[in-house]
């Protein structure tokens, strides 16, 4: 799953007042009398009009919540408002430690807020108290990827508005001071290998410049790798894991050959491969692209791009480049009453068909519109973290709101086997035990079978 840093790379910015939001008095909205007229129709196969009356046209006031992003997620709040003003749509910011104690406790007692922004590691969490989408699936289906992933009996409860998963990124000084172009960006992870070793200056085992670091970002690769060779994270049942497979074992040793054959980095190299990017002192890493925030806030005089992942042979496709995961769009409160939730399904409708309003939210949060009029935006193609992405957008698999044991004995795997002497064989097992162990208790199914090239694992 994305680490909440995906969620987090903007500052706090604090709770967006409703009087702006809504452009009326601290008194809260008045009655609206008369519909709003010659706002246009906005959107594709999923449309809204916005010139309809909106509660009667008497006031209401909504709670929305979130854990950041006031400023880029209340600019659709604002945008609604100013049309329909007998709307007020309070932005109520509640740190990421608190939100998710507080907000089922809260959806669970009152229904309040009636709508809330949604992190699918918190999907088992949240359904209970999640309202259907009331709108038509398949144009929905039209305009967003990946919607059936999120068909539950039938129903939607959200949808991702953003696709991230892995890229290469690479020093561009480095590189050219390397002797390199974009002639030899590596399609292969042979490739890679091979360039990484110009891109690496050291002295027997000090380092000046890693050719290639992915210290801390275990957890970010290690689940994705073997997709590339055709082995699912999960069994045909979508229940049983299999982390340990022949697929994961030669993953290891690939980025494990690395250090300890190729030499182009190590494991002591610093403690974080995206800092020691940051910081000039390694030429390439693999992150996800939420590291683009990192870098901005950071290191914004860094001279970046990226590449894609590379794969096992060129000209090959593989079954899945990597996985991915999704940024979610809005929830709405199941026990809100039939008011609020009537003006939070309208709402709801207006922020999937909002194109400028999803494009900021897409390029702020550094992850690919899965909007499909979005798809070439050119500010979408010019970014240095979506342009990679897009090369092959299809081919990217989600495993569903994977459960955090994957993720957490992927960086405990790594760790044993980089720093306390566990031989790969045994850390993979343990890996798989644990897994199994946590998820024996947990009501997950994965959605692997809904990738479109979906193949069950041999």
């Amino acid at each position: 799953m994305f680490s909440r840093r995906s969620f987090l790379s903007t500052a706090a910015l604090g709770v967006v007042g409703a009087a702006g939001l809504a452009g009326c008095s601290s008194d809260g909205p008045a009655a609206l009398e008369t519909a709003p007229s010659g706002h246009p129709v906005q959107g594709a196969a999923l449309t809204y009009d916005p010139n309809h009356l909106v509660n009667d046209g008497e006031p209401i006031t909504l709670e929305w919540w979130l854990w950041d992003g006031d400023e880029i997620f209340g600019a659709f709040a604002e945008a609604y408002t100013a049309i329909h003003t007998n709307v007020e749509l309070k932005i109520v910011k509640q740190p990421w430690e608190d939100y998710w104690t507080k907000l089922p406790l809260a959806l669970k007692d009152s229904g309040n807020p009636a709508i809330f922004n949604i992190h699918n590691s918190y999907h088992t969490n949240l359904f209970p108290y999640l309202e259907p989408y009331d709108l038509d699936i398949a144009q929905l289906s039209e305009d967003y990827t990946a919607v059936d992933a999120h068909v539950i009996d039938g129903k939607v409860y959200y949808v991702d508005y953003g696709l991230m998963s892995g890229v290469i990124y690479y020093n561009t000084d480095m590189w050219e001071a390397a002797g390199l172009t974009d002639a030899d960006i590596p399609k292969t992870w042979d490739q890679l290998r091979e360039v990484a070793k110009k891109l690496t200056i050291s002295e027997g085992e000090n380092f000046t410049q890693a050719g290639f670091n992915f210290n801390a970002q275990f957890s970010a690769f290690t689940p994705g790798m073997p997709y590339q060779q055709g082995q699912n994270l999960f069994a045909e049942d979508q229940i049983t894991p299999t982390f340990a497979t022949d697929a994961m074992t030669d993953a290891v040793a690939f980025f494990q050959g690395l250090y300890d054959i190729d030499k182009v980095g190590s494991k002591d190299f610093g403690t974080s491969a995206g800092d020691s990017f940051g910081q000039g002192q390694t030429a390439m890493t693999y992150s996800w692209t939420h590291l683009g925030g990192t870098l901005a806030a950071d290191f914004p005089d860094l001279p970046y791009a990226t590449f894609p992942t590379p794969v096992p042979v060129t000209g090959e496709e593989p079954y899945a480049l990597d996985r991915y995961n999704g940024e979610s769009t809005i929830g709405i409160s199941k026990n809100a009453d039939d008011a609020a939730k009537a003006v939070a399904q309208d709402f709801l409708t207006f922020f999937l068909t909002s194109e400028e309003n999803l494009k900021a939210l897409c390029l702020n949060y550094h992850v690919f519109p899965m909007y499909g009029p979005l798809a070439e935006a050119p500010e979408i193609a010019e970014n240095p973290q979506l342009s990679s992405l897009a090369e092959n957008l299809e081919r990217y698999i989600w495993p569903g709101p994977m459960p955090a044991t994957i993720e957490e004995n992927a960086t405990t795997m790594w760790e044993d086997i980089l720093y306390n002497g566990v031989a790969p064989a045994d850390a993979i097992a343990a890996a798989q035990a644990a897994i199994e162990t946590d998820l024996s208790s947990a009501d997950f199914v994965a959605v692997e079978d809904k990738y479109a090239f979906y193949q069950p694992s041999h």
